[in-house]
């Protein structure tokens, strides 16, 4: 086994083990930390696997943004709705969650006959990217080539995305401000 697996597996174990601690967690504040925690081991694991641009992009939208909003979202909930999160019944088996423990049950078995049957060196787009020489060597910088396609071939779209996440700021932005006055 050499350093890249170990690694892999660490990161791998991080994010599986902080992942089952907040989805189990009693605590929202340990909870948001343990979040904290998997989101960081994530962009570990997009390191390993070259993807550098998707793990700083994950570093700085999702621990920096959203994590922080979380964060916040929480200081300012009334300890009202804090209470009432606290004094629910936090029973692992129910009669209302059999369902869905059923249904991730049934995911969880159709993965891992994907992941059984499936051989990645004999998928046929894999040969086809092999024998083109369109694969990604660990020397090569994909931010470089990302934000010149982003610039050039894909601007449209990307000027598009850019108007209608701005629209829905503004619309987010206009409904908060609604209810407000309402209250």
């Amino acid at each position: 086994m050499n350093l890249m697996q170990i690694l892999f597996y660490f990161m791998a174990f991080i994010a599986v083990a902080s992942a089952l601690m907040v989805a189990s967690g009693k605590n929202l504040v340990r909870s948001i930390f343990m979040f904290f925690i998997t989101l960081f081991a994530l962009a570990g694991l997009y390191v390993l696997a070259l993807a550098d641009f998707v793990a700083i992009t994950q570093i700085v939208i999702y621990l920096g943004g959203i994590l922080v909003l979380i964060l916040f979202a929480f200081m300012l909930s009334g300890k009202e709705t804090l209470n009432f999160i606290r004094e629910q019944k936090s029973q692992f088996i129910s009669a209302n969650k059999v369902l869905a423990l059923l249904l991730a049950g049934l995911f969880f078995v159709a993965l891992v006959i994907m992941i059984i049957k499936t051989d990645a060196n004999n998928l046929a787009w894999v040969k086809q990217s092999i024998a083109n020489n369109n694969v990604i060597v660990p020397n090569a910088v994909m931010t470089d080539n990302i934000g010149i396609n982003l610039m050039t071939t894909y601007l449209l779209p990307f000027e598009v995305i850019s108007i209608l996440l701005l629209m829905a700021l503004v619309g987010a932005a206009h409904l908060s401000r609604r209810e407000g006055r309402a209250s």
